[in-house]
């Protein structure tokens, strides 16, 4: 994995391609983001740069944030997440990411977290079939059977069950990027990426 970038979800809209289709596109508004902290196999195994982005009071961090950002002399940052990388060379802390790396037809890998749906039952959350609706029927919507009584005499582990749903990480891969805004730091992705207006999302490339 290559580095990548923080931002958020602005919204959806769409664009008219050249033949006259319409094309759905999500805009993302990515960056500027700020390498915070670089790891490598010497000190912890492996390879990685740490990136923060959107600026925060400083009375919202942790005290051991607080003081990795007065030894760098970084000012605090919200969001931080962590991208493997190859080699850890060509970057050095306090560094700067914007969208200027990205190119137009480029394909990213999009990440976030899916809108919440709370409790759901089995026909919403695992598409199960209904019960007959006619007069006399007592099984519209419900569970059915979740096991055998004496043998087993219990549920299986992972039984597909009404519970939660959403509120998950999900990551889209391969999203084409349509169009590139450096003056704003946003970029046209075509499709949809999960989470809401105003979610945080990463990208990276691979």
């Amino acid at each position: 994995m290559t580095i990548g970038l923080l931002g958020k979800k602005i919204g959806m809209t769409q664009i008219f391609n050249p033949e006259g289709k319409a094309i759905p596109v999500t805009i993302l508004e990515l960056g500027p983001c700020t390498i915070t902290d670089i790891k490598n196999k010497k000190s912890h195994g492996y390879e990685a740069i740490q990136i923060g982005y959107l600026n925060v009071s400083i009375k919202k961090l942790s005290k051991a944030q607080i003081g990795n950002f007065k030894k760098w002399q970084i000012a605090p940052l919200k969001y931080l997440k962590e991208y493997k990388i190859h080699s850890s060379q060509n970057f050095k802390i306090g560094q700067n990411i914007t969208i200027n790396d990205l190119s137009i037809n480029q394909k990213i890998s999009v990440s976030g977290i899916s809108i919440g749906k709370g409790f759901t039952g089995y026909q919403k959350r695992h598409h199960f079939s209904r019960g007959p609706m006619s007069h006399g029927s007592k099984n519209h919507r419900q569970p059915g059977s979740i096991g055998a009584g004496t043998t087993p005499g219990r549920v299986f582990l992972g039984k597909r069950m009404a519970g939660r749903m959403g509120s998950k990480q999900v990551t889209i891969k391969n999203i084409h990027i349509l169009d590139i805004n450096t003056e704003n730091n946003t970029i046209a992705i075509k499709g949809c990426v999960p989470g809401k207006s105003g979610n945080i999302v990463s990208i990276y490339q691979k």
